[in-house]
């Protein structure tokens, strides 16, 4: 492929990412892997385009379309970088319209500003996942369903610790597919290497097991954590939640049903309460009740009989039970839910329905980051905005840690922004 098919292929990526498919989810799947590997590579490939378009220039093999194409591209991409980062300014703002503008406060510390600063080394090798500050103990069972019943604990390495946080990662996958070791280990490992206990778990996957057997596996990896976690130095009275994708819906589903008995068959009685929620653009409508018509579809063409393997006019009260958005109360736990406006496999409208009933009734704190120019699944390797959004998370989880560990009830009176 000469010089002119190249920059017509990056030319290509790049207004898929800049405008992406909204014609569904399974016509939509190849615009959202191209757009997501284009917009969080987006340094990188303009990289390449510059060196590419030099080269062909050099050796006179470059053509005028070729050229414009690339000045095309280079314009987009650069849009693309921008946009990345100004990530933590974003992030910063969503905790400030949330907590209140003296949130950081409760921070043992005002992050540095290399702390605030892009990690450009880390995001110029993205693919790169050892990280020596951390150990990982692998494959400890914690439900008796072979592989899909086991769970990695990141822990700092050549370090005792004790009574240290405890984070749970559910990893996404449309509850189909999808492994512990493959989403999340950017933020377990960041925070790892900060004192943190993070556990990564797997689970009962669709259609062999039908819903609601995801979430009663991450219920017991809950109840396991309760149980064990202080064997590896972590707090069993603090533990937060997060999840990206089918796992963002089953970390904010686990933290809005505490205690119930249909997800937690044969130990009811264990303590499945989470004390803070951090989803990333999770699928909070899943019995389609907030009249999104591509809602409705998911659930009739994929989650009914795929998923679940009950037909919603059959049984609505299984959908209902599993959708977030219908499960928000008073009591539920503080919340920091971030989403992307180009999400083209859960769109943003669920992200602002679940925030906006989360504020009219929860007690609580409720931190809504909406992010442009933002893919699904932007957090799973370093980038520029995954960086930023590490550390804000960091950030958040720090100040929810600090306040919950002073008995600090002032969560309860923080400022309404619904």
């Amino acid at each position: 492929m000469g010089h002119l098919g190249r920059q017509l292929l990056t030319a290509a990526l790049t207004a898929n990412a800049l405008h992406p498919s909204r014609r569904g989810i399974r016509r939509g799947i190849g615009s959202f892997a191209a757009g997501w590997l284009t917009s969080e590579l987006a340094p990188h490939l303009l990289a390449l385009t510059a060196v590419d378009t030099a080269q062909a220039l050099a050796r006179g093999r470059a053509t005028r379309a070729g050229v414009a194409l690339a000045a095309g591209s280079a314009a987009g991409l650069g849009l693309m970088v921008t946009e990345s980062m100004r990530t933590r300014e974003r992030l910063d703002e969503a905790l400030e319209e949330g907590l209140g503008v003296d949130w950081a406060g409760q921070l043992d510390a005002a992050p540095s500003p290399a702390e605030l600063a892009t990690p450009w080394r880390q995001v110029a090798l993205p693919f790169r996942r050892r990280d020596d500050r951390v150990e990982v103990v692998r494959n400890v069972e914690f439900a008796p369903y072979g592989r899909r019943g086991r769970l990695d604990i990141y822990r700092p390495a050549g370090r005792e610790v004790e009574d240290a946080p405890v984070l749970l990662q559910v990893h996404g996958g449309a509850w189909t597919v999808g492994t512990k070791d493959q989403q999340g280990i950017p933020l377990m490992q960041h925070l790892a290497a900060k004192g943190w206990i993070c556990v990564a778990i797997n689970y009962r996957l669709s259609p062999r097991n039908a819903f609601p057997a995801q979430i009663i596996d991450v219920k017991q990896a809950i109840a396991w954590i309760r149980e064990h976690i202080t064997e590896y130095g972590g707090d069993p009275g603090y533990v937060a939640i997060t999840g990206g994708s089918a796992g963002g819906h089953l970390a904010a589903l686990a933290a809005l049903s505490p205690g119930d008995p249909v997800y937690q068959p044969g130990f009811e009685g264990a303590d499945t309460r989470v004390q803070v929620a951090v989803p990333h653009y999770g699928y909070y409508d899943f019995a389609g009740s907030a009249g999104l018509r591509s809602s409705e579809l998911v659930r009739d063409r994929f989650l009914g009989p795929r998923v679940v393997q009950r037909r919603f006019r059959d049984e609505p009260e299984v959908f209902e039970a599993g959708s977030p958005l219908l499960r928000v109360h008073e009591d539920a736990p503080d919340f920091l839910v971030i989403h992307g406006t180009h999400d083209t496999m859960v769109p943003v409208a669920q992200a602002r329905e679940f925030v906006r009933r989360l504020r009219e009734v929860s007690h609580r704190a409720v931190v809504y980051a909406e992010l442009p120019g933002t893919q699904h699944a932007f957090d799973v390797f370093p980038s520029i905005r995954s960086a930023h959004v590490v550390r804000a998370v960091d950030r958040f989880l720090h100040w929810h840690w600090n306040s919950w560990r002073a008995g600090d009830d002032s969560r309860d009176t923080l400022p309404s922004t619904g």
